[in-house]
């Protein structure tokens, strides 16, 4: 019974759900290079959650003293986990995802996890309080997301790699922004505008994320549109043999289903795209209406596990429909888990 109240402490420490936010940014740079699924991939994933879990135990043990004040029924400040535990388990983790970095990358690997166990100590040591710190965490997880693209085959440069990705990881980026923004005020609140800006900015990452696969399936629709007729032309229809000879039947119907031009890439990625902008947008915008600390704090929360859908739609843009769809999978999920401990 002890034991398994010491691995719910460091299950609480390290905010165990919300790492199921981390491996759909590896995927969508991963998907963007061209490469979404391989072992480089995956050791990229697992050495990402690694580091994500570090930040966590790290930001704990930084934060002792204002947590004991501000929340103090956090594992470190209630006395249930050491604050010295706190900092072994972030320097073992890191160690863990660096070393699998190593392992399965290679040096591709570690010049996507260096700098990215980097930057994470140094926003929970220095950086975080600071206006420098919501953007070294947003540069934080485009280095994740860069991480992805970096992962895909040896073959390909590393810069053309890390250009393609570039765009999803931009968009990972400015949402991550966003949250740090609010989390600034989850204590004593803020004013509306606050909230307001930041719904605005989720509404412009949804359009940027959806936009490139609606236009892709508007030409390709066009494309495949038959031929504009003449005023009180008859499209022909199949020819029927007439005495050896082939007529045309005018005005006929064929009855074989037209294919859907479309394809399911679109269809994903906008469905994907419209389930983050309700999951994260839904609380920015009762956080506009009541710009509490307990309404911003939801809304934190809400946009750390909305990450998963906004990544699966970056996925799908990249032509990778079905790995989003598992992906996307795991949103329900992280919000279930998320009710026991808090990704925030």
């Amino acid at each position: 019974m002890k034991e398994r109240r010491r691995f719910s402490d460091l299950a609480l420490l390290v905010r165990a759900p919300a790492a199921l936010s981390v491996p759909g940014d590896v995927l969508a740079g991963a998907a963007a290079a061209g490469d979404p699924l391989s072992i480089r991939t995956l050791g990229a994933m697992g050495s990402s959650v690694c580091l994500y879990w570090a930040g966590m135990a790290l930001n704990d043990y930084a934060d002792a003293t204002v947590d004991a004040v501000e929340r103090p029924e956090r594992p470190v400040p209630s006395g249930r986990v050491p604050r010295r535990t706190a900092l072994a388990v972030a320097g073992g983790l890191t160690a863990a995802g660096l070393g699998l970095a190593a392992v399965t990358g290679g040096r591709r690997g570690l010049v996507g996890a260096v700098p990215l166990a980097g930057l994470i100590w140094a926003y929970d040591l220095g950086l975080k309080g600071t206006p420098a710190g919501p953007a070294a965490m947003a540069g934080a997880r485009t280095l994740n997301v860069l991480t992805g693209a970096l992962a895909t085959a040896p073959g390909q440069w590393a810069g053309t790699a890390l250009r393609k990705g570039a765009g999803p990881a931009a968009l990972v980026g400015a949402h991550t922004y966003t949250l740090m923004a609010l989390s600034r005020h989850e204590i004593h609140g803020a004013p509306a505008r606050l909230p307001a800006v930041t719904l605005a900015a989720s509404t412009a990452t949804v359009v940027a994320a959806a936009a490139p696969a609606v236009r892709a399936a508007v030409r390709e629709v066009r494309r495949s549109a038959p031929p504009l007729l003449a005023p009180g032309a008859v499209r022909p229809g199949p020819a029927l043999t007439v005495r050896g000879s082939p007529r045309s039947t005018p005005g006929f119907t064929p009855s074989e289903p037209i294919a859907n031009p479309v394809g399911t890439t679109p269809l994903v990625t906008v469905g994907a795209a419209l389930a983050y902008l309700g999951a994260y947008g839904s609380a920015q915008l009762k956080a506009v209406r009541k710009p509490s600390g307990e309404n911003l704090r939801k809304a934190v929360g809400s946009g750390i596990l909305a990450l998963i859908p906004l990544q699966a739609a970056l996925t799908a843009r990249a032509g990778a429909p079905v790995a989003a769809a598992v992906l996307g999978v795991g949103h329900p999920l992280a919000r279930r888990l998320a009710r026991r401990i808090s990704p925030t």
